[in-house]
């Protein structure tokens, strides 16, 4: 566990409750929209694109990905040939990360409260949450569906500790783009970076993202808490 900030304790509020993006977080599925990009860069420009610029944009709304790397396509469109390609495949190719399922159940035994907030679509994050049996360990999922306004913007966040009636110095943020720590940042939410994303940093779309802590590993997260909360 690497710790940013000099103080790490939060004044007043114990941390009673974490945020979790889900792509690259909780579920590995990364391996299946590097593909699913591949394959709609194929079908639009005849060619493939490097791992690097791909994984730059993870975490930004699939919409707005869309509209900048195709601009003469309707985004909904290259969407569409995407999100088929991606369904087609998932079963095989999308995981759950190690130690996930643990560290969600020793967060609800501490009486932890959890919530997701994804750029995915709501149906699409439903369906991977049922296929690795989680689904029953949030009480709140904000999707690129829910507010017009995405990572980095604080909305997502805002709207998630909205519906969970949480103050913004009561939750931690985890996870593994630049758009997740900067959506924190600007939420005035702590956030945790973890250490099992692939997101390209040299060349990530925002570069001022300031996580205060990283993990390598999801049990590491209980110490954090732990600390925060001493």
């Amino acid at each position: 566990m690497t710790e940013r900030m000099n103080d790490s304790k939060t004044a007043g509020r114990k941390i009673n409750t974490v945020l979790f993006d889900f792509d690259g977080t909780l579920v590995n599925t990364n391996d299946v929209i590097i593909a699913s990009w591949q394959h709609t860069y194929m079908h639009y420009l005849g060619r493939e694109e490097s791992v690097e610029k791909i994984t730059a944009c993870f975490g930004e709304p699939l919409l707005l990905s869309m509209a900048r790397e195709f601009p003469e396509v309707d985004p909904e469109e290259s969407a569409e040939v995407y999100r088929r390609y991606q369904q087609q495949y998932a079963d095989e190719m999308v995981k759950i990360f190690p130690g996930i399922r643990e560290l969600l159940e020793d967060l609800k035994d501490r009486g932890c409260r959890m919530g997701i907030v994804t750029s995915r679509t709501r149906e699409s994050a439903g369906r991977y949450m049922r296929m690795f049996g989680i689904e029953g360990y949030f009480e709140a999922m904000v999707t690129c569906e829910d507010t017009d306004i995405h990572k980095p913007n604080p909305e997502p966040i805002l709207l998630c500790l909205d519906k969970m009636g949480i103050r913004a110095d009561e939750a931690l943020m985890v996870g593994d783009s630049p758009f997740d720590i900067k959506c924190a940042n600007n939420a005035a939410v702590k956030s945790v970076l973890v250490g099992w994303r692939i997101t390209a940093e040299g060349e990530a779309l925002i570069d001022d993202a300031a996580e205060d802590f990283t993990i390598a590993r999801p049990a590491e997260l209980i110490d954090i808490l732990k600390q925060l909360n001493s």
